[in-house]
């Protein structure tokens, strides 16, 4: 006895695929930008940190070499304002959003009012989420 197969739904399976297919690179991208981040911070303050406790242990750091070390640290810091626009498209966005040298020329400024309204949670948008606000 043969039972009859049910007919395949590739509209479906083919949408499910896309679906996934592009969650999967944004998965991707994602860990691709933590990973950068992450590793340009290692390669910034463990250094800085690794110095730190051996000047503790034993005091034959020398003065400059320490400073090097710590201004490392700080380089970091400012290349995250570089990094963050380069890798992630909600972040560039919202920085044309509310900057004026980021800004394309058909977007408007929002007001001060809807800002302060938006982040006291006061007026006709008081029950939105977070993310409807960004």
């Amino acid at each position: 006895l043969q039972v009859p197969c049910a007919p395949s739904q590739p509209a479906a399976s083919g949408e499910s695929r896309r679906f996934a297919n592009k969650h999967s690179k944004k998965a991707l991208k994602a860990s691709l930008t933590l990973g950068i981040l992450l590793g340009m911070f290692f390669v910034a303050w463990l250094p800085f940190f690794v110095t730190n406790v051996t000047q503790a242990v034993c005091g034959c750091v020398p003065a400059g070499f320490f400073d090097v070390l710590t201004w490392l640290g700080y380089c970091n810091s400012t290349m995250n304002p570089i990094i963050y626009p380069l890798f992630m498209r909600d972040f560039k966005r919202a920085m044309g959003k509310y900057l004026p040298c980021c800004r394309h020329s058909g977007e408007p400024r929002p007001s001060a009012i809807s800002l302060s309204m938006r982040n006291s949670n006061s007026g006709p948008h008081a029950a939105t989420s977070l993310r409807n606000v960004l």
